[in-house]
């Protein structure tokens, strides 16, 4: 079978929009419950979506009644999450791949007058030898945290097979992401218009992390 290496979900209509079009609102925004939450079945969706390209195999089933056959996965991918906005939509994914391990990297942007750079302060890991990878944020900005998050994540291992997950993402974004990492699969609710010049995606949603667990200080 073969894969796209990019899927939009909101380019055919879904529940998903449902999700997406509550996340950029600016009224339903002002509870963060729900913003959490909406975050987490946008994650379940896209679970479920990226499930089918899972490898599968027979296996039998003894029911009360009789003995059947089903195709189940033979593997779970690793999910790796940016914290902290990353956390609920982690958590959607982790609903649905309810045998997956986990990792963990801390990111941040250093915004400059003339440019943004990224500063990966905290990693951890299980092994990524010959596995499959899912690396999840909410926003894929300019893709410079994930393109080196996922650089730093090597020396757990080289993956067998990435994905990259994103509510919302900009041209630029994906443009940078496929530069650097060509083979990887890319997971998107929608690609919005641009980046401003705070490269903050347009119309986006705002700061996912804010709306999620408060403004930092």
């Amino acid at each position: 079978m073969v894969h796209k290496v990019m899927h939009i979900l909101t380019q055919e209509d879904s529940i998903a929009s449902y999700f997406l079009a509550q996340l950029r609102d600016q009224v339903v925004q002002q509870d963060s419950m729900r913003f959490r939450r909406n975050l987490e079945r946008l994650g379940e969706v896209m679970a479920y979506e990226i499930s089918k390209t899972l490898p599968y195999s027979p296996k039998k089933v003894q029911t009360p009644l009789a003995e059947t056959t089903v195709n189940l996965p033979t593997e779970f991918p690793v999910i790796a999450t940016v914290l902290r906005a990353g956390l609920p939509f982690h958590h959607g994914f982790l609903n649905y791949f309810d045998a997956s391990e986990s990792a963990f990297v801390a990111a941040y942007r250093i915004e400059k007058t003339d440019d943004v750079t990224i500063q990966v302060d905290y990693l951890t890991s299980v092994s990524l030898e010959n596995k499959i990878l899912l690396l999840v944020d909410p926003m894929l900005a300019t893709g410079k945290s994930l393109a080196l998050t996922y650089q730093a994540m090597l020396r757990f291992g080289k993956p067998r097979e990435t994905h990259i997950a994103a509510a919302v993402a900009s041209p630029e974004g994906v443009a940078h992401v496929q530069k650097q990492l060509p083979d990887v699969k890319l997971w998107l609710g929608a690609i919005d218009e641009k980046l401003n010049e705070h490269a903050y995606i347009v119309p986006g949603l705002g700061d996912a992390g804010n709306l999620a667990y408060g403004a930092k200080i």
